[in-house]
C-alpha cells in the first residue's frame, strides 16, 4: 500500500510538468513552422555579398561572392555560393542541396585543383572557408531538422521575440542546441546563439537591416557570426537581391560547379 501510494504521489507531481513540457514543444513547433510559412514561395533569388572575417586582434580581411538559391517542392532549398575575389579564391564555389529529413549533401569545388570534393557529413561542423560559419550554417534551416521547444517571450533591442530552442536531430551536427530569438509579428529570426559538442556557448549570430521584398519576404542584410571562443567574427553584408531569376534545376548541377562565372 505505502509502494502503491508513493507511486501515485509521484505519477501526481510528475503529470503537470509532463504536460507542461509537452506544451512548450508544440508551442515551440507551431512557431517554427509559421516561420516556415512566411519563407516559402520566394521561388528563387540571387544577391551578392561581403565576407568580413576579422580575428581577435581586430584586423580585417574581405571577399567578395555570389549567392544563388531556388525552392524545391517538398524539400530543403538548393543554394550555390561562389567567391570572386580575392584572386587566390576567385571561382572557389560551394553547391548546397537541403533536405528536410535526410543528410545536406554539399559538394565544394577549387578551381586550383580543378577538382569537385563531395563534402561529408561528418564534417558539417567544419568552418566554411576560414570564417565563423560553419558548413551545416549554409544550408538551409529546415523545421524538420530539430527538436523545438518555446522557452519564453522576450523584448530584444526593443523587438518583441518568442525565444526558443532547437536542438538538432542529426547526431553529426556540430551543436548540441541553439537558442533562435524569433521576430513575433514577422517571424524571422533575430538572434541565434549556437551551443558546442561540449554545451558550451560557442557562438552567437545577430541579423539586422531587415527589408521586405516582394510585399512578403523579409531578408536581412547583414549578419554578424562572434565565436566567443576564439574572439574571431564573420560578417556579411548582402546587397542587390533579386528574386525571379527563372532559374532551372540544370543550374545547380554539380558539374555546373566547372562552368562558373
Amino acid at each position: 500500500m505505502r509502494i502503491s501510494s508513493l507511486f501515485l504521489t509521484v505519477a501526481v507531481i510528475l503529470t503537470p510538468s509532463l504536460a507542461l513540457a509537452e506544451e512548450q514543444s508544440n508551442r515551440g513547433l507551431e512557431i517554427a513552422i509559421e516561420a516556415d510559412n512566411r519563407s516559402n514561395g520566394f521561388i528563387d533569388s540571387s544577391a551578392n555579398m561581403k565576407m568580413i572575417l576579422t580575428n581577435r586582434h581586430g584586423e580585417s580581411s574581405t571577399r567578395e561572392l555570389r549567392v544563388r538559391s531556388m525552392e524545391v517542392e517538398n524539400d530543403g532549398d538548393k543554394s550555390m555560393t561562389i567567391f570572386d575575389t580575392p584572386a587566390d579564391v576567385k571561382g572557389t564555389a560551394l553547391l548546397t542541396f537541403s533536405h528536410k529529413v535526410n543528410n545536406d549533401d554539399q559538394w565544394l569545388y577549387l578551381p586550383a585543383l580543378a577538382k569537385i570534393k563531395r563534402m561529408s557529413s561528418s564534417n558539417k561542423s567544419g568552418p566554411f572557408m576560414g570564417s565563423e560559419f560553419a558548413f551545416e550554417d549554409l544550408a538551409s534551416q529546415e523545421v524538420e531538422k530539430y527538436r523545438w521547444t518555446f522557452i519564453k517571450e522576450e523584448k530584444l533591442a526593443d523587438v518583441d521575440t518568442f525565444v526558443l530552442e532547437r536542438i538538432p536531430v542529426d547526431r553529426k551536427s556540430g551543436y548540441t542546441k541553439q537558442i533562435i530569438w524569433i521576430h513575433k509579428t514577422e517571424y524571422y529570426a533575430v538572434k541565434i546563439d549556437f551551443y558546442d559538442r561540449k554545451k558550451s556557448l560557442l557562438k552567437t549570430l545577430v541579423n539586422s537591416d531587415f527589408k521586405l521584398y516582394k510585399d512578403t519576404f523579409w531578408r536581412t542584410h547583414m549578419m554578424n557570426m562572434k565565436n566567443h571562443q576564439t574572439g574571431k567574427s564573420t560578417e556579411l553584408v548582402w546587397s542587390d537581391i533579386v528574386f525571379d531569376n527563372g532559374y532551372k534545376v540544370r543550374d545547380f548541377a554539380k558539374n555546373s560547379l566547372k562552368r562558373i562565372k
